[in-house]
């Protein structure tokens, strides 16, 4: 028998009331605080300019185009000096003439060549359907993981993954709910990708947790649980670095666009491994998970 290098079991009390109240925290968080949702799914219009001086300060983007009575404006640099991102919330139905009269505006009021790089319009109607798209995408992936656990695994262990992804979900979408991080299409797909991988590497210790049940038929669920993260710990190590290298470079060097991407995945990769190690795994414990669990499946199974 392979002798136990970390005795995760003893933690596991400890992380659990850890990540309940992580959990609870974050669903405050979103239930009373809400998401800052970008113009995907709040509507408005999305600008990004460059002028030609690097003098222009954000505040007086700002005051001019609040001048406008345009709604609620954010403004921040974007890329390098003299670039910025505007968006602003769509009020009225009326738009032909918007983008001119901004230009114009602030032409006027900066003193400045203003050059319109990338213009994105998104109606009210258009971000609704989106928003609903995205919760739907959402939870058909989530129900689809269930499904696929059931059959793959015993219902205890399909339980224990289903909680572990809604864990990884509700904190990752908390944390950007606490940091008023915008919440657009890219977290949606940085989500999905959550899912798939925080999946992946649940079954791979659910399936050598199954695996040792039958090779150590006399031994507890908390010491199957020990021995098998311990027997898959280098493989979870070394997968989760080196998908953290390539997303801290895309954070670093992928630009403003990608940064909430890639800041979703990062959140995605470090709470989707703690997860399959310290809620997936105790929850097998909490069910009484043994060697006859599996003998009464293949009862079932066989006519």
């Amino acid at each position: 028998m392979m002798e136990n290098k970390i005795d995760f079991s003893s933690r596991f009390k400890l992380a659990n009331i850890f990540s309940t109240i992580i959990f609870i925290v974050s669903l405050i968080f979103i239930t009373f605080k809400g998401l800052n949702y970008g113009i995907d799914f709040k509507g408005g219009t999305l600008i990004e300019l460059r002028t030609d001086t690097e003098n222009v300060e954000i505040s007086q983007i700002r005051s001019s185009l609040n001048s406008m009575n345009l709604g609620d404006v954010n403004v921040k640099e974007f890329g390098k000096k003299g670039d910025y991102l505007i968006k602003i919330e769509q009020k009225t139905k009326n738009n032909n003439n918007l983008i001119p009269s901004i230009k114009q505006t602030l032409v006027e009021n900066l003193n400045s060549e203003i050059d319109f790089r990338r213009v994105e319009n998104v109606g009210p109607k258009i971000s609704a359907e989106l928003l609903k798209s995205g919760i739907t995408a959402i939870s058909l992936s989530l129900a689809a993981m269930l499904f696929y656990i059931w059959i793959r695994f015993e219902w205890q262990f399909s339980i224990g993954s289903i909680i572990a992804l809604f864990h990884d979900v509700i904190i990752t979408i908390g944390i950007f709910s606490i940091l008023s991080f915008e919440i657009n299409l890219s977290i949606i797909a940085a989500v999905l990708t959550i899912v798939g991988y925080s999946m992946n590497d649940t079954v791979v210790i659910y399936d050598r947790i199954r695996e040792n049940l039958n090779k150590y038929n006399k031994l507890n669920i908390s010491e199957i649980a020990n021995i098998s993260i311990n027997e898959t710990l280098s493989r979870t190590i070394i997968t989760s670095i080196t998908t953290l290298l390539a997303l801290m470079s895309i954070y670093i060097l992928g630009g403003e666009i990608l940064r909430g991407f890639s800041f979703a995945m990062i959140l995605g990769v470090l709470i989707g491994t703690y997860s399959s190690i310290f809620v997936a795994s105790p929850i097998l414990k909490y069910f009484k998970v043994s060697y006859k669990t599996l003998e009464k499946k293949e009862e079932k199974i066989v006519p």
